[in-house]
Formats: structure tokens, sequence, C-alpha cells
């Protein structure tokens, strides 16, 4: 059984365990490459600057027209582990029914987007345009009730004290104040101003659990997880971040086409034509090379309300 598990793993795309933002990390860079060391020695010009592709530049147009300071920014990622063989972005998408599998919560920098969120190399601080990149699936944006929004300057800045203290990632998903994984991040950081966001799920009541017993068993014996432990999760409409009652919806995640016939399309596509080279020149069609090979095309949700308070942007640089 585990010899044909194994073969079934090997099978998997290219198992290196990147993301596609990390093709963009200069060759033989040590550290976090999106932590305060990093962002000041982009700034100061030590790092080369980040090339903003076609893509990367619409984006960068959207995040400036849509999102707000304290959005809750939700994406399906393709994190990996044990050395990029399991697919656990997939694996805690699907097992707890949500399209997501990933959180940030936005901080304007002179009205630019930027995220914040953590990841295995520790809390990060991205422009949106270079943290969409990482999303292969489902995208959708959550925004703090109007009557709520007082809470956002206490969780930002949470957000922004993990990230100069380069608090540790919570490899064991455990919900103490230790270490910190990407949904507890946001979760916390909410928590901290006195809004809850949402309650902790325990692993064995996620919805479809029963449904991937081989996957939740090899997490649960390679990530010395128990059965009974809580996590926080992106979520759904019933449970989660994302049914916060405190937030309301700002853009959806699209809903998964039914199944039909493969029929040949007369269809133009939606997707860019072309698509510019990244900083490192990578011009492949592997999406695990090229970073904006699985970006999907430019969104177009309904602008927000024009009557509607807008946070005010910080007037210091993110560094």
């Amino acid at each position: 059984m585990w010899t044909l598990l194994t073969f079934v793993m090997f099978l998997a795309r290219s198992p290196d365990g990147l993301e596609p933002t990390d093709r963009l990390i200069p060759a033989g860079y040590t550290g976090n490459p999106w932590g305060p060391e990093a962002n000041r020695a982009r700034t100061a010009g030590e790092l080369p600057p980040i090339v903003v592709s076609e893509t990367m530049g619409k984006w960068r147009v959207w995040g400036k027209r849509v999102l707000r300071e304290g959005d809750i920014v939700f994406r399906r990622a393709d994190a990996r582990i044990l050395h990029g063989f399991f697919p656990f972005s997939r694996f805690l998408a699907n097992v707890t029914g949500s399209a997501f599998s990933h959180t940030g919560i936005v901080k304007l920098v002179d009205g630019e987007p930027w995220v914040y969120d953590t990841t295995a190399a520790g809390p990060r601080l991205q422009p949106f345009y270079v943290w969409i990149l990482d999303n292969v699936g489902a995208f959708g944006v959550k925004r703090v009730r109007n009557e709520l929004r007082s809470h956002i300057p206490a969780a930002v800045a949470f957000c922004n004290d993990l990230y100069l203290k380069q608090a540790p990632f919570d490899y064991e998903l455990a919900i103490d104040d230790r270490a910190y994984y990407c949904v507890e991040m946001t979760e916390k950081a909410y928590r901290a101003s006195g809004l809850p966001l949402s309650e902790a799920v325990r692993i064995g009541d996620m919805e479809n659990v029963t449904k991937f017993p081989i996957c939740v068993f090899m997490f649960n014996k390679f990530a010395h997880l128990e059965i009974d432990q809580p996590v926080y999760c992106p979520g759904n409409e019933r449970h989660g971040i994302w049914s916060s009652k405190s937030l309301e919806q700002v853009y959806p995640p699209k809903p998964r086409a039914a199944s039909r016939p493969k029929t040949k399309s007369t269809r133009p596509s939606t997707r860019p034509a072309s698509r510019a080279s990244t900083a490192s020149g990578a011009n492949s069609k592997d999406s695990r090379t090229n970073p904006e090979a699985e970006v999907p095309s430019i969104p177009e949700p309904a602008l927000p309300p024009s009557n509607a308070p807008r946070a005010a942007a910080p007037k210091s640089r993110a560094a």
C-alpha cells in the first residue's frame, strides 16, 4: 500500500514544494524574501526590484480600485509539505469544504494595497499584485462591516507586530500564541482588536474529513496532529472566517462550472493573450517555473459603494 502511495505521489507534478512567487526570489538569497529586511533592501536598491508584468499590472490596478485597509483576501494556494509531495493547500481546502486554503489582511501603503500573511518563511508583507500570483484557484475578498471598522487599526497593527518580530510559523497548527499559520494570524489579528471572526473547528468535525481517509491518515501521521485538535479555517458560507457575520462580501469566488460534454470551444479565451517574462526571465509554460502561468484573468467585481468610507493610506512606506 505504501509503495503504491509513494508511486502516486511521484507521478504528481514537479515536487519541489515551491510556489510561484518563490521564483521571484534572487538566486542565493537566504532568509524571508518578503520580511522586513528584504523589503528594506528592495527599497534601498540592494535587492533587484520586482518586474511588474502585464498581468501583474492589471491586478495592481484592480487592487488599488477595490481593496481597502483591513480587507481579508482569500485564495487557493499550492503549498506543499513532505518535500513537495503532499499538496497541503489542496488537502486543506477539500477537507474543510472550502474554495480557499490561505488568507491575508490588506494594508494600504501610499494608496497601494499590500498583504500581511505568513508562510514557512515567516510573516510577510507583499504588494497585492505579487501576493495574488500564488493563487491557483478561487479568489475572494471580504470586508469588515462599516459599523465595525474601528477594529481595523488594531488588527493591522497586530499583523505588523508579528511581521517585525518575524514570529515563527506554526507547523503544529496549534491555536496558542507561540507560533502562527496564515488563517490563525488573520483570525487572531481581529481577535486582538476585540472582534472574533470565527471559531476553531475540530479536525475530526471538518465537513469532508470522511471523504479523504488516506490523506487525513497521512497528514495526521506525518504532521503529528490529533483528530481532536481545533484549527481555524478559511471556511465557506457555513463555517470559518468566510462565514463571519462581521464581514461583508466584496468579491465572491467564481462558482464551479457544471460538467458538460467536451466540445471544441468557439468562445475567445478570457486569459491574457501574452505573458510577460518574470524577474528571473523564466518563460516556461509550466506553472511551477513561470509565476504567472496559473494566474486567472483580471476579475471585474462591482466596485464598493461610492458613499462608503474609505480608510486613509498610511504615509509611511513599507520597509
